[in-house]
């Protein structure tokens, strides 16, 4: 707020008045129902020391806020330690357990928030008590099922980490990916309206549950009676296990996949799996995430695995999937087909070194290489062709042209002579070709891009590779060539041109290169036999389902990229060249002596559940005895994508018509990050509806991606990735680093790593709590731009923990072991502080409410964080403190207090479970009451309304304004812990209000006695006041006598003045005819300062005395008599 101006009111005084003024005890040390403490005695040099070394540390105190909120508008190279926290000794308290198991809440809290403390012994006592299991028969009170899906964490990813491009859990979420997939997980309700959360998912760079909105949507779903079901998962990973595993077997045995047979290789795949493949359940426990872990799921499970091969023979019957053969988006690096969605275009503006994996040196790309082919009896004419992939050209069938370009019409039906194989090229002419575009003529490359393989189907010529499945160059490449990574043999192919005399020259070239998402190969276009889907009709049903409504995609842009991309899908290539995974079940025939039927050149392929069902089916079809028949299965598995698109359902045990599937699908809600939108949320529509006939679910909220504190992508190799349960418990830095050994880096990641760790880390990371972290990650606005994760802010949610715990600590010391409690909700408060919290209350739980339902938990969490800090802690606490030494008003403020404490911990049971628990369970509650927070109601705002008193909030707001202005003032003058006397000039239906709310405004503003004056003609003041505005029509007056001498009070303004004029010109904020306007970056911290000019120079003024009165007494019932 801006800083009050202050009036000039400060009559000459003398140096000191010796006005007694009553001192203020530390709140802590008062406890409820303790007498006031004495009035302190005349200020005399002792007590005014005191003061002024009160006076130095709260300015220092001040200083370190100011700093807090002025720093960093450069550039950081090394992150600081969150502010207010340095490395510190860990104190452990024990947990004693009831017989039960439970945790014994008889005995005393700690006198310090250990969460520790407060996390130990909850979450195994709520599973045992079954509290994440939905109840096999739903009573008829319960309010309805509520099914849920989270993404889906790889099995294989040791890492947890938070980028969340992908992620379940903290960050959501979004997933960076580091080549995993994000956790699978849902949530089910029972009958009735449902609403679920997503499973599998794919990321991996932040292992960590769903969202923890998901948690808290869950939690407060099942709070308000509704059946909840959430079920964990985890996806295979098919490329990226394979890769991981496949690099350890090197690193720790120098074996590759190619020295053992697939059998014993998958072996070591499970036993990797064994080894890493919970740390993102055990992640999801520690983020205290209620699945019912009775219906754990994984993709390779052999429930999951017959609803993989049922759909894919559905789908195949439906003439959906089909085998063709045709240039697929090729890694060379994992030697596996990729689908289209996992290719990331990277646009380059010219030359560009790059690493690329396998290839001994760097590679530049961005370049246009021009040679030129001679024409066959041309006697020396050449036709000109220019290129970015030199090496290619050794798969060149023909040059193209337009048919109406002037420049080559002389070359219609001519050929060209192959300059290394020796093959003739004929000249085709067709439209597409661009004669703008380079020399006009197109090399026809159709084994290495897709515009040259349709254009050389439209003319009938034949399909050349050169480059194989590795990346080296291949037949009919010329044996000088073969072996030859492909990028090497560029080199080479452009020197054997210049020897030639047919190199032309090279120029900078704009370009858009495919890079591979997994392992940052260029990727390559390999013509291959493989099994693809269909999808343009399931596309338009998609598409559909969004523009109609019945599927909302929440933020709402989103759309336009949903409608976009299914208005240009192409076929999904669903085949996968590797060993882990789910086998292609397709079954390739051969008849003994007789071979492929002639009708099937390529040979016969079958589909079925099983090789005896694909051998009946062959037998049917070539009308032979089935026992002669030779079936081999397609060693390929299917993409990874193609089982978690199946998770919604498959996970609850589809095709069966299993109970669960009919009670909890369709779900009604799925949470996952914004990079999934392609990769996973639009084939789970698309398949859903064709398996299943129905949307998997109507909603869809997709989250932004989490990132570092500097907005990096997370990342092993750049050491900034985050354990959550590092942030959880805590860890040094030699922790950390000593963890990045056990990865599997190179000795150049390594480096980095370590460095990156240890810039951003320089103190370990703070023991926050699972609590805080959950907080820090909903607080984010998860609708608009990457989240950037700071340790600091979880630091903070710990800093408010410890606040609710003293809060409540607070309230169990006034209420008493005697204290008999009553239903929170039937509490009618008559005093006006206690109406004025309860209709906070209110408004607290009707916004939270509101944002839950709108999917926006950052407001949510943001209204329960400022009822719990600002009205309740801030505010009512400290004005209860003296009603509770007042036997007439005491035993309304203790049934406040308990309705705040306990409805406030039930709100914030959703995002804080294990705090609210702990202190929940330590406050008296009436019968009947459920044996954990878990069952208890979640707040309704309806059922609250009788508390709701606008005018009340109106008349405490006027107050607080008052309060504002007073403490600004004692903050200029730096009265310490002196309770000055104060008087408020104000409007007379103020009057009444602020007389009610006397003993709250005095407690507040740190003031002693109070006067109201009566608005109207300026009050003749006495000596030693000074005064600033409160409103419009209220004005404040402090009186200073004895606390301040005049003239070193102005010495100390002006040398603060200078300060603070200083550090603003440093900043650019000088106002001045010929200055320019402060840097964007540092406007607030401008703003700050001017503001802090601004008062300092009313202060001053202030204490400017005016001309001596005449008469400088003090008229009866001015405040200068009080």
């Amino acid at each position: 707020m801006a800083a009050p101006a202050l009036a000039r009111v400060l009559t000459a005084a003398p140096r000191a008045l010796g006005s007694p003024v009553g001192g203020r005890a530390r709140c802590s040390g008062v406890p409820p129902g303790s007498p006031l403490p004495p009035a302190a005695p005349p200020w005399d040099a002792p007590e005014r020391a005191r003061l002024r070394a009160r006076e130095h540390k709260e300015k220092r105190q001040r200083q370190r806020r100011e700093r807090a909120a002025l720093g960093g508008a450069g550039p950081q190279v090394q992150t600081a330690p969150p502010k207010g926290w340095t490395p510190k000794t860990v104190v452990e308290y024990q947990h004693p357990l009831d017989p039960d198991g439970k945790k014994a809440t008889g005995v005393a809290l700690p006198p310090a928030y250990s969460p520790r403390y407060v996390e130990a012994a909850w979450y195994s006592w709520w599973e045992r008590q079954g509290l994440f299991t939905p109840p096999a028969s739903p009573s008829p009170a319960l309010s309805g099922a509520w099914s849920w899906l989270t993404p889906a964490p790889s099995c294989v990813r040791s890492q947890p980490m938070f980028p969340l491009s992908a992620t379940p859990g903290i960050g959501g979420g979004p997933s960076p990916q580091l080549g995993a997939a994000p956790p699978k997980c849902h949530r089910f309700p029972a009958p009735g309206p449902r609403a679920h959360r997503r499973p599998p998912g794919r990321s991996c760079a932040l292992k960590i549950p769903p969202r923890c909105g998901c948690r808290r949507r869950c939690a407060r779903r099942r709070m308000q009676g509704w059946s909840v079901l959430w079920v964990p998962g985890t996806d295979h990973a098919g490329i990226a296990t394979q890769a991981v595993v496949e690099r350890w077997l090197w690193q720790q045995r120098g074996l590759r996949r190619q020295d053992l047979t697939r059998s014993e290789f998958l072996e070591e795949v499970w036993a990797w799996k064994q080894r890493h493949g919970d740390e993102i359940l055990r992640q999801l426990r520690a983020l205290g995430a209620s699945l019912d872990w009775s219906r754990c799921a994984f993709t390779m499970d052999p429930g999951f695995s017959r609803a993989v091969v049922e759909a894919f023979v559905r789908l195949h019957k439906a003439g959906l999937i089909h085998r063709d053969r045709r240039l697929v988006t090729w890694s060379c690096a994992l030697r596996s087909a990729l689908a289209d969605v996992e290719v990331e275009p990277r646009a380059l503006t010219g030359p560009t070194a790059l690493r690329i994996p396998g290839c001994p040196q760097p590679v530049t790309f961005g370049v246009l290489v021009t040679f030129a082919y001679p024409v066959e009896g041309g006697d020396g004419l050449e036709l000109p062709v220019a290129t970015t992939r030199p090496e290619t050209m050794l798969g060149d069938v023909a040059v193209a042209v337009h048919p109406d370009d002037p420049r080559y019409r002389y070359l219609h039906g001519r050929h060209l002579r192959h300059p290394f194989t020796g093959q003739l090229l004929p000249v085709v002419t067709d439209p597409t070709v661009e004669p703008a575009r380079g020399t006009g003529a197109v090399k026809v490359t159709p084994g290495h891009s897709s515009p040259d393989l349709a254009l050389a189907r439209a003319h009938g010529l034949p399909l050349v590779s050169v480059i194989g499945d590795d990346g080296t160059m291949c037949p009919p490449g010329g044996g000088w060539l073969q072996g030859i990574h492909r990028f090497v043999a560029r080199e080479k192919v452009v020197a054997a041109l210049a020897e030639r005399g047919l190199y032309r020259g090279t120029q900078d070239h704009a370009m858009t290169l495919p890079m591979c998402s997994r392992s940052g190969d260029v990727i390559e276009y390999l013509l291959k036999s493989q099994w693809f889907l269909r999808c343009r009709e399931m596309a338009e049903r998609a598409r559909e389902a969004v523009t109609s409504g019945r599927l909302q995609l929440v933020p709402k842009f989103h759309e336009k990229n949903w409608k976009m991309w299914m208005d240009n899908i192409g076929d999904w290539c669903l085949s996968r060249q590797l060993w882990w995974g789910h086998r292609v079940p397709a079954y390739r025939v051969g008849v003994p002596l007789a071979g492929s039927p002639p009708e099937h050149p390529d040979g016969l392929w079958v589909v079925g559940r099983s090789e005896a069902e694909a051998r009946a089916s062959a037998a049917r079809t070539l009308r032979c005895p089935p026992e002669e028949l030779q079936l081999q299965q397609d060693p390929d598995v299917l993409d990874t994508w193609f089982s978690s698109a199946l998770f919604p359902f498959a996970a609850l045990g589809w095709p069966e018509e299993t109970p669960d599937l009919q009670r909890f699908y369709p779900t009604n809600l799925l949470e996952t990050g914004s990079d999934l939108l392609f990769f996973w949320v639009a084939r789970m529509v698309m398949l859903g509806q064709q398996l299943t006939g129905c949307l998997p679910f109507s909603q869809v909220l997709l989250h932004s991606l989490v990132r570092d504190t500097h907005g990096r992508k997370m990342s092993k190799s750049l050491g900034n990735v985050i354990d959550p349960c590092d942030i959880i418990a805590g860890a040094s830095l030699q922790e950390l680093q000593e963890r990045l050994h056990h990865r599997l880096l190179d000795p150049h990641e390594l480096t980095v790593a370590t460095e990156g760790q240890r810039r951003q880390f320089p103190h370990g990371i703070p023991e926050c709590g699972t609590d805080a972290l959950r907080m820090a990650l909903c607080s984010h606005n998860v609708h608009g731009d990457d989240i950037r994760l700071d340790v600091g802010t979880a630091l903070s949610y710990r800093h408010f923990c410890n606040k609710i715990w003293n809060a409540v600590k607070f309230v169990l010391a006034a209420l008493g072991p005697n204290f008999v409690p009553q239903p929170p909700e039937e509490m009618v408060p008559q005093h006006p502080m206690d109406q004025w919290v309860l209709s906070r209350l209110v408004q607290a739980v009707a916004e939270c409410g509101r944002r839950m339902e709108a999917l926006e938990v950052h407001g949510a969490i943001a209204a329960v964080h400022h009822f719990w800090l600002r009205s309740f802690c801030d505010v009512y606490l400290e004005t209860a403190k003296p009603t509770l030494r007042d036997p007439a008003t005491a035993a309304e403020t203790r049934r406040t207090l308990l309705s705040c404490a306990e409805l406030g911990l039930r709100l914030l049971a959703p995002f804080a479970p294990f705090l609210s628990e702990e202190l929940w369970q330590r406050l008296p509650r009436a019968p009947p009451a459920p044996p954990t927070l878990c069952l208890a109601p979640f707040p309704d705002a309806a059922r609250l309304a009788h508390w709701c008193c606008p005018r009340v909030e109106a008349q405490v707001a006027a107050m607080q304004e008052v309060v504002r202005t007073a403490r600004a003032l004692r903050d200029v003058f730096c009265l310490g812990a002196a309770r000055p006397p104060v008087a408020v000039r104000c409007v007379a239906e103020a009057q009444d209000s602020l007389a009610a709310l006397g003993p709250a405004l005095q407690a507040l503003a740190q003031v002693g006695p109070l006067q109201l004056l009566p608005q109207g003609a300026e009050p003749e003041l006495g000596p030693g006041w000074v005064g600033a505005p409160a409103g419009p029509d209220t004005h404040v007056y402090l009186c200073l006598r004895g606390l301040v001498e005049p003239a070193a009070t102005q010495a100390q303004l002006r040398a603060r003045s200078r300060g603070l004029q200083r550090r603003l010109e440093t900043l650019g904020g000088t106002q001045g005819a010929t200055e320019s306007p402060p840097h964007p970056g540092t406007q607030q911290q401008v703003a700050i300062l001017r503001s802090k000019l601004a008062r300092l120079a009313q202060a001053l003024e202030a204490l400017d005395p005016p001309s001596p009165p005449k008469d400088p007494g003090v008229r009866r019932g001015d405040p200068g008599s009080q």
